[in-house]
């Protein structure tokens, strides 16, 4: 019998998550009459990894918030594994989801969020087993074994009865990510999670994410601004802006050779402004 796959630093996972596909068709998302996403249509493969770029309001963390299902589009289908995300159907009819179809949905999706979100008063491996124990139903005991071999994975097995507000933003942040895998999503969503971060504590938050990438067949959807780490994790990048896809394709083409003139400005912009992105522009 094959010995089931390990989580980076020897945790092994006795079912580990497989990616999930996601299919964006003509998505609409309008926030005080303002169009964010106009008729935006992508896909991402079962076990991609796919890095989002693009400049401030082009519709990136739009994506992300309609996906983990934290705002509802205005129009279009999302789709996850072939099943509808915001709709359902009821006998012969196509209507809103319910309560209970989203958190269906949900059970497919993780996300990491800028700012940590970890619960204060809570210790560190009650922030990772608090979801398994209440949504999954799993026992205390099995929630408390799997959440410190997440730890392991992250790097903080010895912060485990640690509080919130004693840990650095980058043990934070590997905290919030051990959290999102202990709920072992199908598709995993970043956004802008070394944002908030000091320089030198964000090497080690991107260490993390790429012993992941490396490590797990989940579906990971990152938005970023670290162009660099963008080039080196993703299997293909989206650029964006005026919430369109303006141009996609793998990484060294994108970031090497953009063969739009938008991309080539943004970039441009990217270099001037003191960012790596391990390479010339052509």
């Amino acid at each position: 019998m094959t010995a089931p796959p390990t989580l980076g630093m020897g945790f092994a996972l006795a079912e580990p998550a497989r990616g999930g596909r996601v299919e964006f068709q003509a998505v609409r998302k309008a926030y005080a009459g303002r169009t964010v996403l106009d008729d935006l249509s992508f896909s991402v493969k079962a076990g991609e990894k796919l890095a989002v770029i693009g400049p401030s309001g082009s519709g990136k963390t739009t994506i992300l918030r309609l996906l983990a299902t934290l705002d509802r589009p205005d129009g279009g289908e999302i789709l996850v594994d072939g099943e509808s995300l915001w709709n359902e159907q009821r006998g012969e009819q196509r209507v809103p989801a319910s309560e209970k179809h989203l958190h269906h949905m949900r059970e497919k999706i993780g996300m990491v969020f800028q700012l940590f979100n970890l619960f204060p008063n809570m210790t560190v491996i009650d922030n990772i087993t608090l979801a398994p124990v209440l949504t999954k139903r799993m026992k205390r005991d099995e929630a408390v074994e799997r959440g410190r071999g997440f730890l392991l994975n992250v790097g903080l097995a010895d912060k485990e009865h640690a509080w919130p507000d004693t840990l650095s933003g980058g043990q934070k942040q590997r905290v919030a990510i051990a959290r999102a895998l202990a709920l072992e999503p199908q598709i995993m969503l970043f956004d802008e999670i070394t944002s908030a971060l000091d320089p030198e504590l964000v090497e080690e938050v991107l260490n993390v994410i790429q012993s992941i990438s490396r490590d797990r067949a989940m579906t990971m959807i990152l938005v970023t601004h670290e162009m660099g780490f963008a080039r080196d994790f993703a299997d293909r990048v989206i650029f964006m802006d005026g919430g369109a896809v303006v141009e996609e394709g793998p990484p060294d083409a994108i970031f090497g050779r953009p063969s739009q003139e938008r991309t080539r400005t943004f970039l441009k912009k990217i270099i001037a402004a003191g960012y790596d992105l391990s390479g010339p522009i052509a």
